[in-house]
């Protein structure tokens, strides 16, 4: 099995190079990663005790980030090492200045994890979520040096509880963890059932993460100016079929106003947008403040506003959910807004929560969309209540970092 899964890393080195000319991510993949070696050794510092964290993606990174963030308060000793997979984490966060050191993760071969774990010489890993990369972690244990997975999902289709060849083999890297942070029981007790027992059951750090966006939102002039004390429907993270089922209903709707703010800022795809909508709209890049309250519909064409733009909204819709799966959610429902969203939620407990207790709503096509969106806005009284809802469930999750640290650091008398 070992030699299946390093010609699967292999070949996935060589596939990316092929694609790379006419790929801008698989550009990035094989770029960033050039002479990766020498970048670390000229970032690090000697006499450091370095903590390191690897998520795949951005969204990971948001997982991994309370806990970074609080590392470094209560042990400023430490240096954090910071590294991703996918360049859509590291291009956006590669100026992070919660990290110290900020790198792509060499591919997993067996070369690459002992040269890498050898020059950071980390004192203790985090891996966040998902990552289960064979040579990292086995030579994590070989040089004895703790590895945690935190805000980790385990679902029973796994490879892990498969008695397949390749599950069992697979299987033998969760013995090689220090300690599972699980979001759930259910993982928990998926681990407990393969001989696993170091675990616990410490929920989502995300929730710690929107937390502290609340109490770090901007405020925004030209947004409240915009508002004009009128409901407001914020559209975050939006694709194509998304914008497509939204303007159509913002086309046949007066007297509301609406944000949208696509995934995709292209000039391209925002001027695809502008030539969809029907009613007055304008990009956020080209606002005039004193004309902006008599626009219905603000496109916003740049990255970083998001979170701090949810505290304007009465109602949220989500995007990614007729794709490969919803994005954040958590970021509107921390300000108390109801979240609407398509139907590729499932893997996304937060999703399957929020449903449940009438803070979220999943829609399939425009006519629930439609129906969805005016029921809320009719009735004060829902509103008022998924809006509740939604706040809620945040604040009753949040506490996961805690939890984790003082694990972590064998001391329980930390962040009391």
């Amino acid at each position: 099995m070992l030699l299946l899964y390093k010609i699967g890393i292999f070949l996935y080195s060589i596939i990316v190079r092929l694609v790379s000319p006419f790929n801008e991510k698989a550009r990035q993949f094989v770029v960033g990663r050039k002479s990766w070696r020498i970048s670390l050794q000229n970032q690090v510092e000697k006499d450091v005790s370095y903590i390191w964290f690897h998520c795949a993606s951005l969204g990971a990174f948001e997982q991994g980030r309370p806990v970074m963030e609080e590392i470094k308060k209560q042990f400023p000793e430490y240096k954090i090492a910071l590294t991703f997979f996918s360049p859509s984490g590291y291009e956006v966060r590669k100026n992070y200045d919660g990290a110290d050191i900020i790198s792509y993760l060499p591919l997993d071969t067996k070369s690459n994890a002992r040269a890498f774990i050898d020059i950071i010489k980390p004192e203790k890993v985090f891996f966040i979520k998902y990552e289960f990369w064979y040579f990292y972690i086995s030579e994590l244990k070989k040089q004895k040096i703790p590895l945690y997975i935190i805000s980790a999902i385990f679902r029973e289709n796994q490879q892990f509880f498969k008695n397949t060849v390749w599950g069992k083999w697979y299987r033998e890297t969760l013995f090689k963890f220090e300690h599972f942070f699980v979001q759930n029981e259910t993982s928990a007790k998926l681990l407990k059932s393969i001989g696993l027992n170091n675990i616990s059951v410490s929920g989502d750090t995300r929730f710690d993460r929107v937390a502290e966006i609340v109490k770090a939102a901007k405020k925004i002039p030209v947004v409240e100016k915009f508002k004009n004390n009128e409901l407001l429907i914020i559209a975050g993270s939006t694709w194509k079929p998304d914008e497509e089922l939204l303007i159509e209903f913002i086309n046949q709707t007066p007297n509301i106003k609406f944000i949208i703010a696509p995934h995709e800022v292209s000039d391209v795809n925002i001027n695809r947008i502008h030539q969809l909508l029907k009613k007055p709209a304008i990009s956020y890049s080209k606002v005039d403040e004193t004309e902006i309250s008599n626009y219905q519909v603000l496109i916003i064409d740049s990255i970083g506003l998001l979170s701090s733009l949810y505290q304007y909204g009465n109602v949220a819709y989500i995007g990614g959910g007729f794709g490969v799966g919803i994005h954040n959610i958590l970021e509107a429902a921390t300000f108390g807004m109801p979240v609407i969203f398509g139907p590729n939620y499932l893997k996304f407990k937060e999703a399957v929560d929020l449903i449940s207790n009438g803070g979220a709503f999943s829609i399939t096509n425009s006519n629930e969309l439609v129906a969805r969106i005016n029921r809320l806005i009719s009735d004060e009284k829902s509103l008022k209540i998924s809006s509740q809802n939604s706040k809620n469930y945040v604040e009753k999750n949040v506490g996961s970092t805690k939890i984790i640290i003082k694990k972590v650091f064998n001391n329980d008398n930390l962040l009391d």
